[in-house]
């Protein structure tokens, strides 16, 4: 172990006893306009939640304008043109090639899917051999929803609280293990679907060290200075809208790690498809008995369902500004390169910038 990792394991770790309020954190990825494609990969499997959906591959997306390069953005769509397309809607899911445990992890995020009925989209972070390594989801919301839903999902042996949580969060259950997961539902409005569109969409900030995990969200018009200037500080940031504190009844330490960072959007599946579900928040509204049979007839309905990413940068917690700087010089990630393997193109919007 070099000298250096060593000073930042012991800096850490004297940092989560101690609280880290004084922490200080050092950029070591960006994704944006210049390398984003380059970093994630796209996922072409079946969808792990039944969803009603056909992740495209790389070049499908590419070809099909699924994803691209919007201005200064990242374009992430669904096919809105399809009646009745055959095995699901074409959609995209992207992770991060570089895993992590621990970090703040930081997203400005202009436009998400919209809050209309059939549609899943989320933004989350999980390890492998599913739910062993857990699963963070930051941003996540079914159908017609105008709020976010925050939510963990561990192997067996993890509870929860809401403790130091924002006014207003409210945790559904405790137990963390498995599908359903420790979920905590928000209140702010802008915080999600057509609502964050609306006001321009805003920034979501989630930190994950020893002590806890813990998620701000900021509005395009309330952004911290420290997040745009690139020296982000949580503790200037208030009351994060969901915390889950490490504790004795969870240690976060044994059921986090490794974690690729995930961005996709799916159709019905095993929540927003749910009977009882669609029944209660949507079927009155479309007319369809099924979310499956809206999704396939009605592919208009989703020209909304699309993510436009300004970036995303990944944090990692230091402890002195000469430590600080070493661990960037070893850790930056490689020069921005040009993909040989695909020419993204650049996304001619249906939708007003």
């Amino acid at each position: 172990m070099h000298t250096s990792q060593l000073l930042l394991r012991l800096g850490a770790s004297l940092l989560c006893a101690a609280g880290i309020a004084n922490a200080n954190y050092a950029i070591t990825d960006t994704f944006d306009n210049t390398n984003f494609f380059d970093e994630w990969n796209f996922f072409s499997g079946a969808d792990p939640t039944n969803g009603f959906v056909k992740y495209a591959s790389s070049a499908l997306a590419n070809t099909s304008s699924l994803a691209g390069y919007s201005g200064n953005s990242i374009y992430l769509g669904v096919d809105s043109t399809t009646v009745n397309p055959t095995g699901g809607r074409a959609s995209v899911r992207v992770s991060s090639q570089k895993s992590y445990t621990h970090g703040l992890f930081i997203a400005d995020i202009a436009h998400m899917p919209s809050s209309t009925c059939g549609l899943w989209p989320a933004w989350w972070t999980f390890g492998p051999n599913w739910p062993a390594s857990g699963e963070i989801d930051i941003i996540e919301g079914v159908n017609s929803a105008t709020t976010d839903t925050i939510t963990l999902h561990t192997a067996a042996g993890c509870s929860m609280s809401s403790t130091g949580s924002l006014a207003g969060s409210t945790l559904l259950s405790a137990d963390c293990e498995g599908n359903n997961g420790c979920s905590m539902t928000t209140t702010n409005s802008q915080g999600y679907g057509s609502g964050f569109n609306a006001n321009g969409g805003g920034v979501y900030a989630m930190q994950w060290e020893s002590t806890g995990i813990y998620v701000w969200f900021f509005p395009r018009s309330a952004i911290p200075a420290d997040i745009t200037s690139g020296s982000p500080n949580p503790s200037g940031w208030g009351t994060p809208t969901a915390t889950f504190a490490s504790s004795s009844s969870c240690e976060v330490d044994q059921f986090f790690m490794n974690h690729n960072i995930v961005f996709d959007t799916t159709f019905c599946g095993d929540w927003a498809g749910q009977a009882s579900v669609w029944d209660s928040s949507c079927q009155a509204s479309t007319g369809a008995s099924t979310c499956e049979a809206y999704v396939a007839a009605n592919p208009s309905a989703f020209t909304d369902a699309y993510w436009l990413i300004n970036s995303v940068k990944v944090y990692s917690l230091v402890t002195e500004p000469a430590v600080a700087e070493e661990y960037l010089s070893n850790n930056r990630s490689s020069e921005k390169k040009i993909s040989t393997l695909v020419q993204w193109s650049l996304i001619v919007p249906l939708f007003k910038m």
